[in-house]
């Protein structure tokens, strides 16, 4: 049985990766953080709290509140489905909320986590970076105790997703909302898989995918998939900078289930300032990071549907 910590920042794919995490039959879920990055974050937090009582058999949770900022925000209309994922019928159909908010900002409750925990953890962040950059920051000992990050975060092959004023195009959205963070964190110890921009174009959201969630909705965590993917843009005609692929999932079904990738070792590093501030780059003179690579499309998807079948029990 796997520790893993999860922080998020209250996007579908955010959310969707919660779910699949609570159903990892070797994951013990020690603590959840949520961030308004991508969301704001009073719907998050209770869209993730609850997802953990519908979902998470049982679970004792509890869901900690980000007070971090970003440099960059999101744009407002992607954030704005977050009010729309807390508001779904399956998540409201106790009226009630019963896991609780934790009592310290999620920088400060993954240092609590990750010490007061038996054994390693192992972070799975599918947003910015900053809880983690700041937790290091009060306590950089707590790397000892985290065997591995998987982030969901940059590119390296010059296609960013970010298209703002002053902005060369080649930053992706988490690592641009806080470069500083990314430097931070990539200044630090601890062993990094990310999954960039490069990769999960290989998982789009297609048509055809939300036509199979649609013949499995008698399984009510592939209902609410469906509900929440029916929120924002497919990839149908031609790529804009607000179609969908399933970035987070991507990085979340990984970390449980490696053989779906294909990996490379690079070396690189981050940068701060100027038009493209927030670019992973490689580097000879970089640190080691593991980057996902390629995907096996097929196995990716039949994971999400065993996962989420899990919940039916």
């Amino acid at each position: 049985m796997r520790n893993v910590y999860f922080n998020h920042d209250g996007s579908v794919d955010d959310l969707v990766s919660l779910l699949l995490l609570l159903q990892m039959p070797d994951v013990r879920l020690t603590g959840v953080g949520v961030v308004g990055a991508d969301s704001y974050l009073e719907p998050a937090l209770a869209a993730s709290r609850k997802i953990i009582d519908r979902f998470g058999h049982g679970a004792q949770l509890d869901v900690a509140a980000s007070d971090s900022r970003g440099v960059h925000p999101f744009p407002k209309e992607w954030r704005l489905d977050a009010f729309s994922l807390d508001a779904l019928p399956i998540l409201n159909e106790a009226g009630t909320i019963t896991t609780p908010v934790a009592e310290k900002p999620a920088h400060l409750d993954l240092i609590d986590k990750v010490t007061h925990t038996d054994g390693p953890t192992t972070l799975v962040m599918t947003g910015p970076l900053t809880d983690l950059a700041r937790a290091l920051t009060v306590d950089p000992s707590i790397t000892a105790k985290i065997d591995k990050l998987y982030w969901m975060g940059g590119t390296f092959d010059g296609r960013g997703n970010v298209a703002e004023p002053e902005q060369d195009g080649t930053t992706e959205w988490n690592a641009f909302w806080d470069p500083e963070a990314v430097k931070t964190v990539w200044d630090s110890d601890l062993a990094i898989q990310m999954v960039g921009l490069e990769s999960t174009r290989q998982v789009p959201l297609t048509p055809a995918v939300r036509q199979h969630w649609a013949t499995q909705r008698q399984h009510p965590a592939i209902d609410f998939i469906g509900q929440g993917y029916a929120l924002v843009p497919a990839l149908q005609h031609f790529e804009t900078n607000s179609t969908y692929f399933l970035w987070d999932v991507l990085t979340t079904v990984a970390s449980e289930t490696p053989a779906i990738v294909t990996t490379k070792q690079v070396t690189s590093d981050v940068l701060t300032t100027g038009p493209g501030r927030g670019r992973t780059f490689e580097t000879p003179t970089g640190r080691p990071i593991t980057l996902v690579t390629t995907v096996d499309h097929d196995g990716f998807f039949q994971r999400i549907d065993e996962l989420a079948i899990l919940a039916d029990k």
